[in-house]
Protein backbone atom coordinates (compact mmCIF):
# COMPACT_ATOMS: atom_id res chain seq x y z
CA UNK A 1 0.00 0.00 0.00
CA UNK A 2 1.56 3.67 -0.63
CA UNK A 3 2.54 5.53 2.35
CA UNK A 4 0.54 8.73 1.96
CA UNK A 5 -2.37 6.29 0.92
CA UNK A 6 -1.81 4.63 4.54
CA UNK A 7 -1.75 7.91 6.24
CA UNK A 8 -4.66 9.06 5.07
CA UNK A 9 -6.34 6.43 5.77
CA UNK A 10 -5.10 5.92 9.46
CA UNK A 11 -5.77 9.57 10.13
CA UNK A 12 -9.36 9.26 9.06
CA UNK A 13 -9.30 6.50 11.26
CA UNK A 14 -8.26 7.96 14.59
CA UNK A 15 -9.96 11.17 13.67
CA UNK A 16 -13.70 8.66 13.47
CA UNK A 17 -12.37 6.89 16.69
CA UNK A 18 -11.57 10.61 18.92
CA UNK A 19 -15.16 11.71 18.24
CA UNK A 20 -16.50 7.83 19.13
CA UNK A 21 -14.84 7.98 22.56
CA UNK A 22 -15.81 11.39 22.97
CA UNK A 23 -19.60 10.45 22.58
CA UNK A 24 -18.90 7.30 24.42
CA UNK A 25 -17.74 9.33 27.26
CA UNK A 26 -20.20 11.74 27.27
CA UNK A 27 -23.04 9.38 27.54
CA UNK A 28 -21.12 7.95 30.30
CA UNK A 29 -20.91 10.41 32.21
CA UNK A 30 -24.13 11.15 33.45
CA UNK A 31 -24.36 7.14 35.21
CA UNK A 32 -20.60 7.87 36.04
CA UNK A 33 -20.41 7.60 40.14
CA UNK A 34 -18.98 11.29 40.08
CA UNK A 35 -20.36 12.04 35.76
CA UNK A 36 -22.44 14.85 37.59
CA UNK A 37 -19.46 16.64 39.02
CA UNK A 38 -17.56 16.44 35.94
CA UNK A 39 -20.30 16.98 33.82
CA UNK A 40 -20.66 21.03 35.89
CA UNK A 41 -18.15 22.38 33.90
CA UNK A 42 -19.57 20.96 30.64
CA UNK A 43 -22.47 22.90 31.51
CA UNK A 44 -21.00 25.97 31.88
CA UNK A 45 -19.03 25.56 29.03
CA UNK A 46 -22.56 25.66 27.09
CA UNK A 47 -23.91 28.85 29.17
CA UNK A 48 -20.49 30.31 27.88
CA UNK A 49 -21.22 29.43 24.35
CA UNK A 50 -24.71 31.07 24.51
CA UNK A 51 -23.52 34.25 25.99
CA UNK A 52 -20.57 34.74 23.46
CA UNK A 53 -23.05 34.13 21.08
CA UNK A 54 -25.05 37.05 22.18
CA UNK A 55 -21.32 38.86 22.44
CA UNK A 56 -19.54 38.39 18.95
CA UNK A 57 -23.63 38.35 17.31
CA UNK A 58 -23.69 41.99 19.03
CA UNK A 59 -20.34 43.16 17.62
CA UNK A 60 -21.20 41.59 14.22
CA UNK A 61 -24.09 43.70 14.06
CA UNK A 62 -22.66 46.63 15.18
CA UNK A 63 -23.56 46.75 18.94
CA UNK A 64 -21.64 46.70 21.84
CA UNK A 65 -20.58 43.52 24.03
CA UNK A 66 -20.27 45.54 27.27
CA UNK A 67 -20.08 42.90 30.06
CA UNK A 68 -20.69 38.93 30.48
CA UNK A 69 -21.26 37.48 34.14
CA UNK A 70 -21.27 33.85 34.08
CA UNK A 71 -22.91 32.31 37.27
CA UNK A 72 -22.21 28.75 39.45
CA UNK A 73 -25.58 27.92 38.88
CA UNK A 74 -25.09 27.61 35.38
CA UNK A 75 -27.08 30.85 34.18
CA UNK A 76 -25.16 33.77 32.45
CA UNK A 77 -26.14 37.07 31.03
CA UNK A 78 -24.76 39.57 28.50
CA UNK A 79 -24.89 42.93 28.80
CA UNK A 80 -25.33 44.36 25.19
CA UNK A 81 -24.64 48.50 24.42
CA UNK A 82 -25.26 50.94 21.78
CA UNK A 83 -28.68 51.83 19.40
CA UNK A 84 -29.82 49.46 16.53
CA UNK A 85 -32.50 48.64 14.79
CA UNK A 86 -34.57 45.57 15.95
CA UNK A 87 -33.19 42.90 13.15
CA UNK A 88 -30.34 43.60 14.94
CA UNK A 89 -31.20 43.48 18.30
CA UNK A 90 -33.45 40.11 17.17
CA UNK A 91 -30.38 38.98 15.40
CA UNK A 92 -28.20 39.90 18.99
CA UNK A 93 -30.54 37.45 21.02
CA UNK A 94 -30.66 34.55 18.37
CA UNK A 95 -26.69 34.46 18.28
CA UNK A 96 -26.68 32.81 22.05
CA UNK A 97 -29.23 30.06 21.13
CA UNK A 98 -27.07 29.16 18.44
CA UNK A 99 -24.17 29.83 19.80
CA UNK A 100 -23.44 26.04 20.84
CA UNK A 101 -24.03 24.87 17.88
CA UNK A 102 -21.93 27.20 16.00
CA UNK A 103 -18.92 26.03 18.20
CA UNK A 104 -19.86 22.92 18.50
CA UNK A 105 -20.31 22.62 14.38
CA UNK A 106 -16.51 24.36 14.42
CA UNK A 107 -15.18 21.87 16.59
CA UNK A 108 -16.63 19.34 14.66
CA UNK A 109 -14.80 20.46 11.82
CA UNK A 110 -11.49 20.84 13.09
CA UNK A 111 -11.44 17.62 15.17
CA UNK A 112 -11.01 15.65 12.06
CA UNK A 113 -7.61 16.97 11.99
CA UNK A 114 -5.31 16.99 14.86
CA UNK A 115 -3.10 19.76 14.15
CA UNK A 116 -5.85 22.07 13.62
CA UNK A 117 -7.65 20.89 16.85
CA UNK A 118 -4.30 21.59 18.35
CA UNK A 119 -4.14 25.10 16.92
CA UNK A 120 -7.92 25.51 17.45
CA UNK A 121 -7.38 24.76 21.19
CA UNK A 122 -4.85 26.92 21.51
CA UNK A 123 -6.15 30.05 20.14
CA UNK A 124 -9.36 29.43 22.04
CA UNK A 125 -7.73 29.82 25.67
CA UNK A 126 -6.35 33.01 24.27
CA UNK A 127 -9.33 34.69 23.29
CA UNK A 128 -10.76 33.12 26.25
CA UNK A 129 -7.49 34.83 28.70
CA UNK A 130 -8.42 38.10 26.44
CA UNK A 131 -12.33 37.80 27.08
CA UNK A 132 -11.78 37.64 30.56
CA UNK A 133 -9.56 40.92 30.77
CA UNK A 134 -12.19 42.75 28.48
CA UNK A 135 -15.75 41.63 29.25
CA UNK A 136 -15.92 39.02 31.82
CA UNK A 137 -17.30 40.99 35.66
CA UNK A 138 -17.89 38.61 38.03
CA UNK A 139 -15.62 36.59 40.26
CA UNK A 140 -17.00 33.06 39.30
CA UNK A 141 -17.01 33.73 35.43
CA UNK A 142 -13.51 35.38 35.80
CA UNK A 143 -12.03 32.52 37.77
CA UNK A 144 -13.94 29.69 35.73
CA UNK A 145 -13.34 30.78 32.05
CA UNK A 146 -9.62 31.94 33.15
CA UNK A 147 -9.05 28.24 33.68
CA UNK A 148 -10.89 27.46 30.93
CA UNK A 149 -8.57 29.19 28.80
CA UNK A 150 -5.56 27.90 30.87
CA UNK A 151 -6.53 24.50 30.48
CA UNK A 152 -7.00 24.83 26.68
CA UNK A 153 -3.76 26.45 26.27
CA UNK A 154 -2.16 23.89 28.26
CA UNK A 155 -3.62 21.02 26.75
CA UNK A 156 -2.68 22.71 23.69
CA UNK A 157 0.61 23.06 24.13
CA UNK A 158 1.65 20.26 26.67
CA UNK A 159 -0.21 17.25 25.13
CA UNK A 160 0.15 15.51 21.56
CA UNK A 161 -2.40 15.77 19.00
CA UNK A 162 -3.84 12.88 19.78
CA UNK A 163 -5.25 14.13 23.42
CA UNK A 164 -5.77 17.52 21.20
CA UNK A 165 -8.17 16.34 18.75
CA UNK A 166 -9.84 14.01 21.69
CA UNK A 167 -10.83 17.51 23.85
CA UNK A 168 -11.71 19.24 20.84
CA UNK A 169 -13.94 16.57 20.11
CA UNK A 170 -15.29 15.97 23.37
CA UNK A 171 -15.95 19.47 23.70
CA UNK A 172 -18.04 19.39 20.33
CA UNK A 173 -20.16 16.52 21.10
CA UNK A 174 -21.10 17.82 24.64
CA UNK A 175 -22.27 21.36 22.32
CA UNK A 176 -24.40 19.42 20.14
CA UNK A 177 -26.08 17.68 23.23
CA UNK A 178 -26.28 21.00 25.05
CA UNK A 179 -28.52 22.27 22.22
CA UNK A 180 -31.24 19.46 23.14
CA UNK A 181 -30.74 19.00 26.63
CA UNK A 182 -31.11 22.50 27.01
CA UNK A 183 -33.65 23.18 24.18
CA UNK A 184 -36.93 23.84 27.09
CA UNK A 185 -35.21 27.34 27.32
CA UNK A 186 -36.48 27.90 23.32
CA UNK A 187 -40.40 27.71 24.61
CA UNK A 188 -40.26 30.08 28.26
CA UNK A 189 -41.03 33.50 27.91
CA UNK A 190 -38.51 33.83 31.29
CA UNK A 191 -34.92 33.27 32.22
CA UNK A 192 -34.34 32.40 35.73
CA UNK A 193 -30.42 34.19 36.35
CA UNK A 194 -28.44 34.43 39.66
CA UNK A 195 -29.39 38.17 38.33
CA UNK A 196 -33.06 37.91 38.86
CA UNK A 197 -35.65 36.88 36.02
CA UNK A 198 -35.31 38.39 33.15
CA UNK A 199 -37.60 38.11 29.23
CA UNK A 200 -36.08 35.06 27.72
CA UNK A 201 -33.75 35.51 24.18
CA UNK A 202 -37.26 33.94 22.25
CA UNK A 203 -39.23 36.50 23.93
CA UNK A 204 -37.06 39.34 23.35
CA UNK A 205 -37.29 38.02 19.29
CA UNK A 206 -41.20 37.97 20.00
CA UNK A 207 -41.65 41.94 21.24
CA UNK A 208 -39.13 43.17 18.30
CA UNK A 209 -40.06 41.39 15.26
CA UNK A 210 -43.47 39.25 14.82
CA UNK A 211 -45.29 35.85 16.06
CA UNK A 212 -45.43 33.92 19.19
CA UNK A 213 -41.98 32.95 21.15
CA UNK A 214 -42.37 29.34 20.65
CA UNK A 215 -42.18 30.19 16.70
CA UNK A 216 -38.51 31.58 17.39
CA UNK A 217 -37.89 28.60 19.18
CA UNK A 218 -38.63 26.28 16.84
CA UNK A 219 -36.94 28.27 13.82
CA UNK A 220 -33.44 28.96 16.43
CA UNK A 221 -34.08 25.17 16.99
CA UNK A 222 -33.79 23.97 13.58
CA UNK A 223 -30.99 26.51 12.68
CA UNK A 224 -29.36 24.79 15.73
CA UNK A 225 -29.67 21.56 14.33
CA UNK A 226 -28.79 22.08 10.86
CA UNK A 227 -25.60 24.04 11.90
CA UNK A 228 -24.58 20.99 13.93
CA UNK A 229 -25.81 18.78 10.21
CA UNK A 230 -23.01 20.70 8.06
CA UNK A 231 -20.56 20.46 10.84
CA UNK A 232 -20.64 16.79 11.40
CA UNK A 233 -20.79 16.64 7.59
CA UNK A 234 -17.19 18.60 7.46
CA UNK A 235 -15.92 16.22 10.17
CA UNK A 236 -16.75 13.38 8.21
CA UNK A 237 -15.60 14.86 4.95
CA UNK A 238 -12.07 16.11 6.59
CA UNK A 239 -11.86 12.91 8.18
CA UNK A 240 -11.78 10.93 4.51
CA UNK A 241 -8.88 13.76 3.68
CA UNK A 242 -6.48 13.66 6.91
CA UNK A 243 -3.14 13.16 5.93
CA UNK A 244 0.00 13.75 7.74
CA UNK A 245 -1.17 16.53 9.68
CA UNK A 246 -2.35 13.55 11.93
CA UNK A 247 1.39 13.35 13.55
CA UNK A 248 4.11 10.71 13.49
CA UNK A 249 2.45 7.11 12.04
CA UNK A 250 3.93 4.01 11.47
CA UNK A 251 3.88 3.08 7.84
CA UNK A 252 3.81 0.24 6.48
CA UNK A 253 4.14 -1.06 2.76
Amino acid sequence: MPENVYLQRAGGERARAALVAASVVSVALPILPFGGIIGYPLLLLSTLAHEMGHGLTALLVGLDFDSFRLFADGSGVALIGGQAGRLSLAATAAGGLTGPAVVGALLFWLSARPRLAQRALMISGVLLVIACVLVVRNVFGFVFIGAVGGSLLFVGFRFGVGIAQFTAALLAVQMALSVFSRADYLFTRTAMTSAGPMPSDVEQIADLLFLPYWFWGLVCGAISVGVLVVGLAAFWKNSKTSSQDSGPLTSVI
